[in-house]
């Protein structure tokens, strides 16, 4: 059994489990689940102890929660920005497909209260990564939707990073003492990488996910002809929330000042 790694498969009923609190991947400290949606379909998410982050990964869904309704439609994750709704606990959210669609469910516990945000791509942050680095192979899109920064009453941070064919991402290696989920995708389902955990080695499929916990540095690379799409999310920790990453001092001789983004 790898607690580093998983290969997950949907369901019947559309339901691929990532992580729980008191499964394998317990000590990510998070509940994540991603969910396959025909259109006409909807479910409904309702936690008592923990807020959520609902991300539409690809698809049409009409978003409910209170006295608020969104519809948005994301046809391609490489290239259009993200969409996702961030609320606390007790806080009842209806999702309805209009089409095949693809969602991402991040829960952690939270006693907090906190008003429900929902984030677009006008109102994240998204930035291009290491277009001069390296001839370009670190070259990366690196989207944000909620971090310490915007989101202090979270224990959550939630992210897309957009890796190019046969380039590395969350490079140079580094770690943080925060455990982090990265989920994959790629825009061919026979795509596939490397994931880097310490000092092993795993392959990157579509769907699959890396489990990485504190301290392993964690960089990945895509094959030559396969764009990588990373949806990644950290557990902040009590009286130490995630801010920034420690990067690996072997590799600081590339760059004069540490990368400071993903």
């Amino acid at each position: 059994m790898n607690n580093q790694f998983g290969y997950p498969v949907f369901d019947e009923t559309g339901k691929k489990v990532l992580t729980t609190t008191d499964g394998q991947y317990k000590d990510m400290l998070m509940n994540i689940t991603v969910y396959r949606m025909g259109a006409g379909e909807s479910k409904e998410f309702y936690l008592t102890q923990e807020e959520q982050a609902i991300l539409l990964v690809t698809g049409e869904v009409t978003y409910k929660w209170g006295s608020e309704t969104r519809t948005v439609k994301r046809s391609d994750m490489f290239k259009e920005g993200l969409y996702c709704l961030h609320v606390c606990k007790g806080t009842k959210v209806t999702v309805t497909a209009a089409a095949d669609t693809e969602i991402l469910v991040e829960a952690t516990e939270n006693d907090r209260e906190f008003p429900a945000v929902f984030y677009t791509p006008e109102n994240c942050s998204e930035v291009l990564v290491g277009e001069n680095f390296c001839d370009g192979t670190a070259r990366r899109i690196v989207r944000t939707a909620f971090d310490y920064n915007n989101a202090p009453y979270s224990n959550m941070v939630l992210g897309e990073s957009i890796t190019f064919q046969g380039g590395w991402s969350s490079y140079i290696p580094h770690h943080h003492p925060q455990p982090e989920v990265y989920y994959y995708r790629f825009d061919k389902p026979q795509g596939f990488g490397a994931c880097f955990l310490g000092d092993d080695v795993f392959k990157i499929k579509d769907g699959s996910f890396s489990a990485i916990t504190p301290g392993k540095t964690h960089p990945q690379v895509t094959a030559p002809g396969y764009n990588m799409y990373i949806a990644w999310m950290i557990r902040h920790l009590e009286d130490n929330p995630w801010t920034d990453r420690i990067d690996d001092p072997d590799h600081l001789w590339m760059v004069e000042t540490p990368i400071i983004y993903r």
